[in-house]
């Protein structure tokens, strides 16, 4: 059964934050106690917030995620968490190579949960400029993820 989950990217400072606020939101709303987390591969942004510019489209649609700050995956993570799900497939590939024989925790890509969405990443805003598809996409996927938790 799981409890709790990790979303994984680069920088922890759009996606992750933002699927895990996302996430938080709709399992709060339908009144799961869920663990919730977000971490990055990289540490460029340790202790920051999310990226402006995340936070507000995600504002708009009623996602606080001022709280966040981005932190650095750790291999303990594994240990931590039940299901741990990347954003990408670069991200997976770090995850997997990290990932300890003995490891609990299951591995994944989050947009496996909206196999409707026509893609397997959620491309990185950061980039892309585009806040608002990242968010349809993460939107998405965890309607997707909480459906498959109910069943």
């Amino acid at each position: 059964m799981v409890q709790s989950i990790l979303f994984v990217c680069l920088g922890n400072i759009c996606r992750s934050p933002s699927a895990e606020g996302v996430l938080r939101a709709m399992a709060e709303a339908r009144g799961l106690a869920l663990e919730i987390d977000s971490a990055g591969t990289d540490a460029f942004h340790v202790g920051e917030q999310p990226y402006p510019p995340m936070q507000r489209v995600a504002r708009t649609r009623g996602y606080d995620l001022s709280g966040q700050r981005a932190r650095r995956f750790t291999p303990d993570d594994f240990d931590r968490f039940d299901l741990i799900l990347a954003m990408d497939e670069a991200n997976f590939a770090h995850l997997e190579r990290a990932r300890p024989e003995n490891s609990r925790a299951g591995l994944g890509l989050f947009m496996d949960y909206a196999p409707g969405a026509g893609t397997h990443e959620v491309p990185d805003p950061y980039y892309t400029r585009d806040f608002e598809g990242t968010l349809d996409l993460i939107e998405a996927a965890a309607e997707g993820l909480l459906a498959q938790l109910a069943e």
